[in-house]
């Protein structure tokens, strides 16, 4: 899978994510502090990443700064985009669920080495529900 990786700072797992994100087999594309062509900024970062999933350039993105909380704003601006701003497994793999999230936002403070791994794992292993509720639930979001 191509996965498009936003962080605005080299803090905390910023490149821990890349790192463990390729040992899953996955190709990356980094953007923000994780690439010197780019402006790092929260904003700018999170939405170069959101802009490649949404028109195709990757199948999902991982959106990173302090809290989690701006990268989650910005990739959320982005037409076609659901992100999600996930804490741990539990949260992950609901967002994925529940919400068939394609952007994965994670704070640089909060998220241990161990937390990001239990993180991804959960996020890419998890399916959108086939539940016809769920479905319509995320249908109306493109319709919002």
């Amino acid at each position: 899978m191509r996965i498009s990786v936003a962080a605005d700072s080299l803090d905390g797992v910023a490149e821990q994510v890349v790192t463990a994100l390729r040992e899953r087999g996955h190709e990356v594309v980094p953007h923000g502090a994780l690439s010197a062509e780019e402006r790092d900024d929260w904003a700018w970062a999170s939405e170069s990443a959101a802009r490649d999933v949404s028109e195709g350039r990757a199948d999902q993105a991982v959106v990173c700064c302090w809290t989690g909380t701006g990268a989650s704003i910005a990739a959320n601006k982005v037409p076609g985009v659901r992100a999600a701003l996930c804490v741990d497994a539990y949260t992950a793999d609901g967002a994925r669920k529940w919400n068939d999230a394609n952007v994965l936002a994670i704070s640089l403070r909060l998220t241990s080495a161990v937390m990001l791994e239990e993180i991804l794992d959960a996020w890419l292993a998890g399916l959108p529900s086939t539940d016809s509720v769920d479905q319509a639930n995320v249908a109306h979001l493109g319709e919002i």
